[in-house]
């Protein structure tokens, strides 16, 4: 058996919640990275003297553990091959479109999936060092779907669980993946597999009935070694009064103010935040939105749409070419309907931190969340938990995550441009009473069920699934 460790909690993920940053007076060191994951699980780290293993970004080389703000953290180096085979390559090459319903075509690659295999089992090893005898292991989305049984093998002992952000796709798309049965194997490691949504759990289960020949009932594996593995839903959510609260602070109210006056006062601002993905409909949105003033609906005095594209992957082909694609789109609409000082598409290609987003979410009067295909979408709640004065109108598509808990939002087929002409009309023009009673509904939604609530949930499932394993995971202190 390896090496055991001191954690009892051990993250594993794909990145540590920290990124590297240059000190004021040029020596190097770590900033918390934005995101609600390191939220929900600070506090029950602390609680558990855990630790969290992941790759700290760039090809640095071995790092050795650290501290950071009271968080034992554990880098995982990637060369600069398998940052191009294994994370843009097999992660985002091929699993990433290929679970997102193939909106682009997934690659297939038999080096990618060599390369996916040697960082998984790097990153299982050192869960296996790092973790206590009879730990609790929490293994984190897409990239690591082998971890789980690479590190049962290693650690019997440990109660293992494996949450999946991003959707997981029907039979007929995973089948595709020459790779599938290593896949659901490496799942199957974990005693609980948790997912955004019931369906994807479902498909799950169905597949390994149907690929790997185990009996299942339900949301039940029985596998032939009496061991049982359970796969369920827990939808991820956002540290809503954190948002709420920045929401209320003077200064996002003011910048929120100096946002509407720098955009002319329009009428209404329609607002989009995305990372820059081809998942996310940013094109077909903007379309419809220029059509509807083209059609004569509204006028550019009236309203603006804001997008902001946070860049993302910008070394692989394909977001490159999304790039420009956006890019030439927002020169020909505004070129065509905006007007000196009134563009009618306020384009922004760069990140921004939270009491930016925070300020935007209260400048915009109807928030456009349109992808193509998501796990959850956060956008959406975080909007919603930003809205605490009842008003703002969420036009939300009904292939993302958040969809099935924000029912009360105008729910649009991204695929269709004039419905979603229609329901961004509706939005614009809808009775404050009705856009009132829709984000009543939802707030009480997302701030019932916060990130806490989904770590606690997961956490409490996996104790439960295992009952008669040893240690359990600590609640988080109360402060």
């Amino acid at each position: 058996m390896a090496r055991i460790g001191t954690a009892d909690l051990v993250i594993v993920a794909n990145r540590l919640p920290v990124d590297r940053m240059t000190n004021p007076d040029g020596t190097l060191g770590w900033r918390r990275s934005p995101g609600g994951l390191v939220s929900a699980l600070e506090p029950v780290m602390r609680a558990n003297d855990g630790a969290w293993i992941g790759w700290p970004g760039g090809d640095d080389g071995e790092l050795e553990p650290f501290v950071d703000d009271g968080l034992q953290l554990v880098p995982v180096a990637l060369s600069p091959d398998e940052i191009e085979e294994f994370y843009e390559g097999f992660s985002n090459g091929t699993l990433w479109p290929l679970y997102h319903d193939v909106v682009a075509k997934p690659e297939f690659h038999r080096e990618w999936f060599d390369s996916y295999v040697r960082v998984n089992e790097r990153f299982a090893r050192k869960a296996a060092e790092v973790a206590s005898e009879n730990a609790t292991v929490w293994i984190q989305d897409y990239q690591m779907q082998l971890v789980p049984q690479m590190l049962r093998e290693l650690r019997p002992d440990l109660r293992i669980g494996f949450y999946l952000h991003i959707p997981f796709p029907p039979a007929e798309l995973f089948q595709q993946l020459p790779w599938r049965r290593q896949v659901l194997e490496g799942l199957l490691g974990a005693d609980l597999v948790g997912f955004q949504l019931p369906g994807a759990a479902q498909n799950f289960i169905r597949l390994v009935r149907q690929r790997v020949g185990h009996k299942t009932h339900r949301d039940t594996v029985y596998l032939p070694d009496g061991r049982t593995v359970k796969a369920a839903a827990f939808p991820i959510s956002i540290d809503a009064k954190n948002f709420e609260d920045l929401a209320r602070t003077e200064a996002v109210d003011r910048r929120a103010k100096a946002i509407r006056e720098a955009l002319g006062n329009p009428a209404k601002i329609f607002l989009g935040i995305d990372r820059l993905d081809y998942t996310k409909g940013i094109h077909a949105r903007l379309r419809a939105f220029s059509e509807l003033i083209r059609d004569g609906q509204f006028d550019v005095e009236d309203a603006v749409f804001v997008q902001v594209a946070t860049p993302s992957r910008e070394r692989v082909e394909q977001y490159r070419i999304l790039r420009d694609d956006i890019d030439r789109l927002v020169g020909r609409i505004n070129g065509d309907l905006g007007r000196i000082g009134r563009p009618a598409i306020s384009y922004l290609h760069s990140s921004y931190p939270r009491e930016e987003m925070a300020a935007l979410y209260k400048a915009a009067d109807v928030m456009v969340v349109t992808p193509y295909r998501d796990g959850m979408n956060l956008v959406a709640k975080e909007y919603v938990a930003c809205r605490y004065e009842g008003d703002g109108a969420l036009v939300l598509s009904e292939f993302a995550g958040a969809a099935e808990e924000l029912r009360q939002a105008w729910l649009v087929n991204p695929y269709d441009i004039n419905g979603m002409k229609q329901a961004l009309l509706q939005a614009y023009e809808a009775d404050p009473k009705d856009i009132a009673r829709r984000m009543k509904a939802m707030r009480k939604t997302v701030i019932e069920k916060d990130v806490a609530h989904w770590a606690a949930r997961f956490l409490d499932e996996l104790a439960a699934t295992r009952p008669d394993h040893g240690k359990s995971v600590r609640p988080a202190r109360r402060s």
